[in-house]
């Protein structure tokens, strides 16, 4: 059976409670066999001086000696005698200074401080809270959720078991209630009936649990679970989950989609409406090389330039910007558009390039099957033998992939996958540290080949930028903007890790200027890019934003959205 996360946390916490316990005994028995030891040596000391003492005035000698108080009604008068006063002199200053202080402060401070933080963390939300969302668990995904729920002044209540841990959110500004995420009691004092949507990131077992229990508390609140696995897909259906997110489904489409290939046809990434929003590569296109004043005209359709990336990073949208290889084109137009687009610049005399995936996991696999059914030729390197092969076999006969068994730290085994030819290559890995690496090989083996990195924290993706990704996409911001739109909540497109188009309330500061304002750039960070008019279309060529109550589109990475509320909407932190 699945076990809730306070029981995990528990459960991982016993192995070192136990140690606790046998370090607080060894430091207690240490001081007990010191003060023991040294009370014989005294006895034993001063009988060959003469000196007779009783056993409460030896222990008094060692303990006041072993305190450095000393207070000199008992001394020695002998070499040796005083020798061994130093000996318990500076043993006690290690014992009373070091590991005497280290017993209170581990077993009687720290304890106390827990306990005291998880009785100030709330058990029930206010009365008065409705069409908040509740994160039932704390991983990467509810993180980014929450934090981005704060910028956007959006009731946001994480729900834990752990008072430990609830109680450093609550220190952080979170808002946190602890109860049994097993009980309905918890769920009904967070206020569930009256939420806009619960999320739970545990396990597949235990999001189970949690959807039966949310139903109980609530029978009509929208419930979001994540799944591991597929097979746990129906089983949550009926335990009551509304919308089931399989993250490492998700995450290999998300990074199959940001393939450009080498063809300069558009990919979608997302939409906005009936407006679908796109990447074009640049490279073997007649746009390379042309200034973005010059290539503006050209464009036959009526599909617009969003923004122009390169490396991941936004580029000022200035006329005399040249376009390279290695720029990127966001687009935005409806499909008829975008295939107009195609139409005009895809090199279609040439075929796409195959893809080299590395690794073979579940965000391998879904990488593998998004390309294989746009017809781009792929190569899985996995080191475990079979494991692709038993788990992908729904493609045979229809997938256009292959698989090379070995190390993707191997030359040779890429040489095997194809990298030479390759137009590009998805790192997939779990482990972050790996995934640097294997950015970094792949860069210095192809200095020109588009890489498309995988992040498990949010750390680590200035990290992979640098060692030369031209992509990258994490779990948390994956699941967190999935989550965020299933909310219905502003309405988000992940273009690049950190860079998102999200909508904002109209600033009435901002009316009557032009869309492509560059003082809002240099301010904030942020680029409009476009207005969302009264039927929910985008305006991308209104002589100035009006002053109408309505919606910007932005494009920008979290900082810029900051700073943007903060200059432009008053919201502050």
């Amino acid at each position: 059976m699945g076990q809730t996360e306070g029981e995990r946390r528990r459960a991982d916490r016993s192995p070192f409670v136990g140690r606790r316990s046998k370090a607080a005994v060894l430091i207690l028995g240490i001081g007990f066999v010191m003060v023991v030891v040294h009370s014989v040596l005294f006895k034993v000391l001063m009988e060959h001086e003469s000196g007779e003492h009783s056993w409460a005035s030896a222990v008094y000698w060692t303990i006041t000696t072993m305190s450095t108080l000393g207070y000199g009604d008992i001394t020695f008068t002998s070499d040796a005698g005083r020798l061994f006063s130093l000996w318990v002199l500076l043993s006690g200053v290690v014992y009373m200074l070091v590991l005497l202080p280290f017993f209170v402060i581990q077993y009687v401070v720290t304890p106390w401080l827990d306990h005291r933080r998880a009785a100030r963390t709330p058990r029930k939300v206010p009365a008065s809270l409705c069409d908040h969302v509740l994160l039932v668990g704390s991983d990467a995904v509810t993180q980014a959720f929450a934090a981005r729920a704060e910028r956007s002044r959006v009731p946001a209540v994480i729900v834990l078991e752990d008072g430990a841990l609830a109680g450093e959110l609550h220190d952080q500004g979170r808002q946190v209630i602890v109860g049994p995420l097993d009980s309905a009691v918890t769920y009904r004092n967070a206020g569930a009936s009256r939420a806009r949507l619960v999320v739970s990131t545990l396990s597949d077992t235990a999001n189970t649990n949690v959807a039966f229990t949310v139903r109980q508390a609530a029978a009509r609140v929208p419930i979001a679970v994540t799944a591991a696995k597929p097979v746990s897909v129906d089983v949550l259906g009926f335990a009551g989950a509304d919308h089931v997110l399989e993250l490492g489904q998700v995450l290999g489409r998300e990074m199959a989609s940001r393939v450009l290939g080498s063809t300069g046809r558009y990919h979608p990434i997302g939409s906005f409406g009936s407006t679908i929003i796109a990447e074009a590569a640049a490279r073997g296109t007649a746009l390379v090389g042309l200034t973005l004043g010059e290539a503006l005209p050209l464009l036959r359709s009526k599909v617009r330039v969003l923004a122009i990336m390169r490396k991941g990073r936004l580029r000022a949208m200035t006329p005399d910007l040249r376009i390279t290889d290695g720029t990127v084109l966001v687009l935005a137009g409806q499909e008829c558009e975008l295939a107009e687009y195609d139409e005009q610049f895809q090199s279609r005399e040439i075929s796409e390039e195959p893809v080299v995936i590395l690794g073979g996991g579940r965000v391998g696999r879904s990488a593998s099957r998004a390309l294989s059914d746009e017809g781009v030729p792929n190569t899985i390197v996995e080191m475990l033998p079979g494991r692709v092969e038993t788990s992908y076999s729904v493609l045979e006969g229809t997938a256009s992939y292959a698989v090379v068994s070995g190390d993707a730290a191997d030359q040779r085994i890429l040489r095997r996958a194809g990298l030479e030819s390759a137009s590009a290559v998805l790192v997939t890995p779990r482990d972050d540290d790996l995934n640097v690496y294997l950015t970094l090989f792949c860069r210095r083996l192809r200095p020109e080949l588009q890489v498309v990195s995988r992040a498990t924290y949010e750390r680590n993706v200035a990290t992979l930028y640098r060692a030369g990704a031209d992509g990258v996409l994490s779990y948390a911001t994956i699941g967190a903007t999935d989550l965020w739109n299933h909310a219905g909540l502003s309405h988000r497109v992940l273009v690049a890790e950190g860079n998102e188009l999200f909508l904002v309330p109209r600033p009435a500061s901002l009316a009557r200027r032009s869309v492509r304002d560059d003082e809002v750039r240099r301010r904030t960070g942020c680029h409009i890019v476009a207005v969302l008019d009264e039927d929910g279309t985008l305006a991308y060529d209104t002589e100035s934003i009006p002053s109408a109550p309505g919606q910007l589109l932005l494009l920008g990475d979290r900082h810029a959205e900051r700073r943007f509320r903060e200059t432009y909407l008053g919201r502050r932190r």
